[in-house]
């Protein structure tokens, strides 16, 4: 593995996840509302045009550093380059690599999976793997209508355990994840629910029931079914 190649790629992942929380404040919003005008924590109001959506480092000047986002950012694109290596699947999963974190940190905020970004998500990993892959298009295709179903189907319980974003993220990960083989959707699915069961049974004992973000765990089950398969 070249370290040149390694290197590369986190700086790539760090320097892209440093534009993201300006754009996890603004677009952390529930249903049916706008996009954030205003800082959540001091108000101050963000600037017109793309100044108000492009900002390098923290979401405000009266908030905190990025060193959490861009620290993850370096780990996930390092993990990437180091499982995958020289290959042209690489700078495809980097360049994925960002929506889908940007989908996490809004998740966490908010609850919400924006289907402007799952769909980037899969246009920006799918379409490529579809190239890349062709022989793979059918069992990606068999792997995101599956998960669609049955996520859809447990959404639809009376309990109501999963939202639709998380449904369409499921949906949009299988696909992905189809084009390296059913193992890896297997592994995806499975990892996810390792991560969020943990989570779910703390918040129980703990405390009152409150919903939680599974878009993360998905996320996560789905880089370590590709960093490991």
């Amino acid at each position: 593995m070249s370290p040149l190649l390694v290197i590369s790629a986190a700086v790539f992942g760090a320097a892209t996840a440093a534009f993201l929380p300006r754009l996890a404040e603004r677009l952390a919003v529930r249903n049916g509302e706008g996009v954030r005008q205003s800082c959540a924590v001091c108000s101050r109001p963000f600037s017109p045009g793309m100044h108000g959506w492009v900002r390098v480092g923290a979401a405000c000047a009266c908030t905190g550093g990025c060193l959490r986002v861009v620290s993850t950012g370096a780990a996930v694109a390092t993990a990437l380059a180091v499982a995958v290596g020289p290959l042209p699947l690489l700078p495809v999963y980097l360049l994925a690599a960002v929506p889908a974190l940007l989908l996490a940190m809004i998740d966490v905020r908010c609850l919400r999976l924006p289907d402007p970004l799952v769909a980037a998500l899969v246009v920006i990993a799918g379409v490529p793997l579809g190239v890349l892959r062709p022989e793979q298009i059918g069992t990606a295709l068999a792997a995101g209508v599956g998960a669609l179903v049955a996520y859809g189907i447990i959404a639809l319980l009376p309990w109501r355990g999963l939202g639709l974003g998380d449904v369409k993220l499921a949906a949009a990960l299988a696909l992905i994840l189809g084009f390296t083989g059913t193992d890896a959707v297997l592994a995806g699915v499975l990892t996810a629910h390792l991560i969020i069961g943990p989570v779910a049974m703390f918040r129980l004992i703990t405390g009152p029931r409150r919903a939680i973000p599974f878009g993360p765990a998905l996320l996560a089950g789905a880089l370590i079914a590709i960093t490991t398969a």
